[in-house]
């Protein structure tokens, strides 16, 4: 009877979700463009530095134009054609941009190096490669949205207010 407890709790205690972290981020693109996302992965693996798209468990992506939706793409979307390459520091909460893949600073979220295999009819990616960070709208990769590829990306928690906006210059 004693080997019993042991078991049934081992089998209780799997039936219980395992605790996951979940961040949101903000990208602000050029000319309007803008994509609002949540990234998580399990607790454990917080402040352990570097994780890939094998350790995240949900992920999502909306694009904006002028605050308008322009497409999106999650990770139950995921199909083996899928261009996903995530690379997520958890210690600092920064995705590692500059697009050079030996350096881990390489992102593909549904949109390959070319920015150009998105989905038709509401497809949406982002890339961020060494060329530029930028979107890909319906299989055609979005020139006017890109921005240096060097540019900082950060994650917050989500009980942080989300600001997402295009700054106006001021002249």
């Amino acid at each position: 009877m004693t080997r019993l407890i042991p078991a049934a709790l081992a089998a209780l205690l799997a039936t219980y979700p395992v605790h996951a972290a979940q961040f949101q981020f903000c990208w602000v693109g050029a000319n309007g463009y803008t994509m609002e996302g949540q990234i998580t992965f399990p607790d454990a693996l917080l402040d352990t530095g570097l994780i890939t798209e094998a350790d995240v468990t949900d992920f999502q992506i909306i694009g904006f134009l002028d605050g308008v939706a322009i497409g999106s793409w999650s990770l139950d979307q995921l199909t083996p054609e899928t261009s996903w390459l995530l690379r997520f520091d958890t210690t600092n909460l920064q995705f590692p941009t500059g697009g050079i893949r030996s350096a881990n600073s390489y992102q593909e979220w549904n949109a390959n190096g070319r920015v150009n295999n998105c989905g038709a009819e509401g497809g949406f990616g982002w890339n961020g490669g060494n060329y530029a960070q930028d979107v890909c709208v319906d299989n055609v990769w979005v020139e006017d949205s890109s921005i240096d590829p060097n540019t900082p990306l950060f994650a917050q928690p989500m009980d942080v207010r989300l600001i997402c906006e295009t700054t106006v210059p001021v002249s």
